[in-house]
């Protein structure tokens, strides 16, 4: 019966993760067209997210996590990251680093160097080269408690006014539809502005923020030039992702 059918597909979501169609077929006993007419009704229902092949998971919404949360998250994942971000970065270029945990890992690997400069409304960061060489400027704005993130209309007139060699942008949700989202609108807002004052964007993500979706859109995926993340990442989101923008995997703890 495809009520009980559909039972076995989530159940087998919710204990693996993701799910091929071929698989189903074999262990269900039924055609591929009556599978994807179960993945069609899932997907409708927003149980599902069909991929190429299969399924996954929908996950809720992204919402913001304090600072504290998600300090100690994923860290050998952001560092190698990080590791590969710091390559793009030119003697006596200027770059954008946006408010979070990863871009902080990179903040972290610039306090040797003397010839480049750093925006960033992110409070954490600036303090984290506070004694450098690197010159460092803070857009200003109203600060967000327990994040640390500086947003609001003076964070975005100081970014209307400037242009950076390179901006690395941090993401809460990562989908191949809805593209980058943010939790809330003023975040969303600055992270446009940082992409409209960069001469180029990459994304700095750990592959936990893929195949989730939050509030409001930053920008769909072929605004931005390419993308940093790690070995996590599924085979299928790299595939799809690659169709548009560059992407750098690196390696942070066993692929699982």
């Amino acid at each position: 019966m495809p009520k009980e059918r559909r039972e076995q597909i989530l159940q087998q979501l919710n204990e693996n993760g993701k799910i091929e169609i071929e698989d189903l077929v074999n262990e269900l006993n039924v055609s591929a067209m009556t599978i994807r007419r179960d993945l069609a009704f899932l997907e409708e229902t927003e149980q599902i997210i069909r991929t190429h092949g299969g399924a996954i998971l929908n996950k809720p919404l992204v919402v913001e996590s304090s600072f504290r949360t998600k300090e100690g998250k994923f860290n050998d994942r952001k560092r190698a990251i990080a590791e590969r971000a710091v390559q793009f970065i030119q003697d006596h270029s200027t770059i954008l680093l946006d408010s979070g945990t990863t871009t902080l890992e990179i903040a972290k690997l610039l306090k040797e160097k003397t010839t480049i400069t750093v925006v960033t409304n992110d409070i954490k960061i600036a303090a984290e080269l506070l004694d450098t060489d690197v010159k460092v400027i803070v857009t200003g704005g109203e600060l967000q408690n327990t994040i640390g993130t500086l947003f609001g209309p003076l964070t975005e007139q100081m970014l209307k006014g400037i242009h950076v060699d390179l901006f690395f942008l941090g993401a809460h949700a990562i989908h191949s539809r809805a593209g980058v989202t943010a939790p809330t609108y003023e975040k969303a807002a600055i992270k446009k502005l940082m992409i409209e004052a960069s001469e180029k964007t990459w994304l700095v993500a750990d592959s936990s923020k893929f195949d989730q979706k939050s509030l409001t859109k930053v920008c769909d995926l072929n605004q931005i030039h390419g993308l940093i993340t790690d070995l996590h990442i599924l085979d299928e989101t790299e595939k799809m992702l690659n169709e548009y923008l560059e992407v750098v995997t690196v390696e942070g703890g066993e692929k699982g």
